[in-house]
């Protein structure tokens, strides 16, 4: 079967340094690649761009990622930057959130990863907790991933595809406050902060809080792949 293509955004950083070079460069860790490839799809980075040119982009992919990195600019759900919270990204907020309403209206398949899962909220009319006390991420060593429990709530595509109580790498400082309308929240850590959520209906569109690209269970990106092969119609001889 033809592989689906799936687009990855990524971050826009004013240095990055290869070789003798050091320019401002739209980076993003290969291990988001590696995963939609070892799950069976091609993989497409998706720098910032004009939003006007969301839709286009959408129309020519099979599915979307919505990458991890900075927080959220607060501005985008009406409330004061908490001091805590880091410098805001806002050519990513802005191209990341047309991205995520135009692949609504196309019913594109949707994976949000950590910032990924919090703009998802946010773009569909929901908020965020700006500091989470005692999680993964700052609180710990800088740079270094945590690992915590996340619980799935029985009947949601999630616990379809992870229907047990699973240990997840994770480095984040915010989370889901008021739940956008529409999204359901389909797991859990054990303090009761919401972890992963999702559209129910007919579009595949699923938010988790942690980092199954520094996994090994690709379960959670094979399930994205297929549901855009699914809705692409893709075949042995291309695109039905």
């Amino acid at each position: 079967m033809h592989e689906p293509l799936i687009g990855i955004t990524t971050y826009l950083e004013p240095a990055a340094r290869w070789g003798v070079w050091e320019l401002p460069a739209a980076v993003l860790p290969s291990a988001y690649p590696r995963l939609v490839q070892r799950s069976g799809g091609l993989a497409a980075l998706l720098p910032p761009d004009d939003p006007a040119r969301a839709a286009e982009v959408v129309s020519r992919l099979d599915g979307l990622v919505i990458a991890g990195g900075a927080d959220v600019d607060p501005g985008l759900y009406g409330a004061e930057r908490d001091f805590r919270t880091g410098p805001p990204a806002h050519e990513r907020d802005g191209w990341e959130v047309a991205l995520l309403r135009a692949a609504r209206a196309a019913g594109t398949p949707v994976l949000g990863i950590c910032r990924g899962m919090q703009l998802l909220n946010v773009a569909l009319g929901g908020t965020l907790t700006q500091h989470l006390d005692g999680h993964a991420g700052p609180f710990g060593k800088a740079g270094v991933l945590g690992e915590h429990m996340v619980t799935p709530v029985a009947g949601t595509l999630y616990a379809s595809l992870v229907p047990e109580e699973a240990s997840v790498p994770t480095y984040h400082h915010q989370a889901v406050d008021r739940l956008a309308p529409g999204l359901v929240v389909s797991a859990y850590a054990a303090d009761g902060t919401v972890e992963a959520v999702e559209l129910p209906g007919p579009q595949w569109v699923l938010g988790v809080q942690w980092h199954p690209e520094m996994s090994d269970d690709l379960r959670i990106m094979r399930a994205l792949v297929e549901a855009s092969r699914s809705r692409a119609g893709l075949t042995v001889a291309g695109r039905a």
